[in-house]
C-alpha cells in the first residue's frame, strides 16, 4: 500500500487568536463524552465556529503567515493557506458523529452495528468533505510514513508490552473500572471482545492522530496540537470506561502517541503500539471476569 504524501506545514506562529476556537472545539469533548451534556458540547462548538469565523475575517488580508497548501484542484498550481473554520468543521463532524452513540462497552449484534457505523462515520464523513468538498486532502492516512523502522522503534514496542503487563492489571483490578466492560465468560464474548478492542484501538489513531491532531498541526506548534488533541482523546477513553484514576495513564498515552506519529510519520507503527497495548487490555479484562484462568501471567 503506498504511502500517502505529507500535508506540508507552513509557517506556524508560536501563538495565535486561533487557539481560542481551537480550545473551544476540543472542550467539547469533555463536554459529550465526561460531564454528558450534549447541550454543552453543542454550543462549545458552534461557539469555536462563530469564533473561527470572526478570525478568519480579521486576518484573511494577510494569509502569508500561516502557510499554503495545495488546494487539491485537478489543474493544481493554486495555492492557499489552511483555514481554521474548514478545520474545526471537520473536527466538530466527526465529534457530532461520536457523540450520537452511547459509548458504553456492549458486545450484542446492534451495539457493534452501532459503534461500527458511528466511529467508521466519524472518520469516513470528515475525510470526504476535506477531499471532494473542500478540495484540500487535508485528511490522510500515511501507512509506512517515515521508511523502515529503527532499533528504538522496535525496542519500544516490547516496551510497551512490558508496561501494559506491570501497570493494566494493577489499574483495571484494584480500581474497579474492568466492571466498565460486559463479562466475558463464553468464547463468543471473549472472541467479540477482542475484536472490539482491537476494532476500537485502530480507531482512535485514525480519528484522533490522523484527523484530529494532523489537523490542529497545520495551524498550531506541534506541542499545542498535542494537547488540544489528547483532550479530545482522553475524554473518549473515558466515556468508554477508562475512568477512576484512569487518566493518569490515557493522559501521556495520547500525548505519546501523537509525538510517535509526529516523528515517524507512519500510521501503521502507531497503529502497532496500540495494538500491542490493547492486547494486553483484553488479555486484563480477560483475567478479571475470569478469575484464575490467567493468575499464571498476572501478579494482580
Amino acid at each position: 500500500m503506498p504511502a500517502h504524501p505529507a500535508v506540508e506545514l507552513g509557517v506556524r506562529p508560536a501563538w495565535s487568536w486561533r487557539l481560542a476556537p481551537a480550545l473551544l472545539a476540543c472542550l467539547a469533548a469533555p463536554a459529550f463524552f465526561v460531564a454528558r451534556i450534549p447541550w454543552l458540547g453543542w454550543v462549545l462548538l458552534a461557539a469555536a465556529l462563530a469564533l473561527a469565523i470572526a478570525i478568519n475575517r480579521r486576518t484573511d488580508a494577510a494569509p502569508a503567515a500561516y502557510g499554503a497548501e495545495p488546494s487539491g484542484d485537478a489543474g493544481g498550481g493554486i495555492r492557499r493557506p489552511p483555514s481554521i473554520v474548514r478545520d474545526l468543521s471537520l473536527i466538530a463532524l466527526g465529534l457530532l458523529i461520536v457523540s450520537s452513540i452511547p459509548l458504553k462497552a456492549e458486545l450484542d449484534n446492534l451495539a457493534i452495528l452501532r459503534f461500527a457505523v458511528a466511529l467508521g462515520g466519524a472518520v469516513v464523513v470528515p475525510y470526504v468533505v476535506s477531499r471532494w468538498v473542500y478540495r484540500d486532502h487535508a485528511i490522510r492516512f500515511p501507512w509506512r510514513g517515515g521508511g523502515r523502522w529503527t532499533r528504538f522503534q522496535w525496542l519500544w514496542l516490547v516496551a510497551v508490552l512490558a508496561l501494559g503487563w506491570l501497570i493494566l492489571p494493577f489499574y483495571f483490578i484494584t480500581s474497579g473500572v474492568y466492571a466498565n466492560w460486559p463479562v466475558v465468560d463464553t468464547p463468543d464474548l471473549i472472541a467479540r471482545l477482542f475484536v472490539g478492542v482491537g476494532a476500537v484501538g485502530i480507531w482512535d489513531e485514525l480519528f484522533f492522530i490522523c484527523t484530529c491532531f494532523a489537523l490542529l498541526r497545520r495551524h498550531f506548534a506541534d506541542w499545542q496540537a498535542n494537547v488540544l488533541q489528547a483532550v479530545v482523546f482522553v475524554s473518549f477513553l473515558w466515556e468508554l470506561g477508562y475512568q477512576a484514576w484512569g487518566p493518569l495513564l490515557t493522559i501521556p498515552f495520547a500525548l505519546l502517541q501523537g509525538f510517535i506519529f509526529m516523528k515517524t510519520r507512519s500510521l501503521a507503527y502507531v497503529v502497532t503500539v496500540h495494538l500491542l497495548f490493547d492486547a494486553v487490555v483484553f488479555l486484563v479484562l480477560v483475567h478479571a471476569h475470569n478469575p484464575g484462568a490467567l493468575d499464571w501471567l498476572f501478579f494482580v
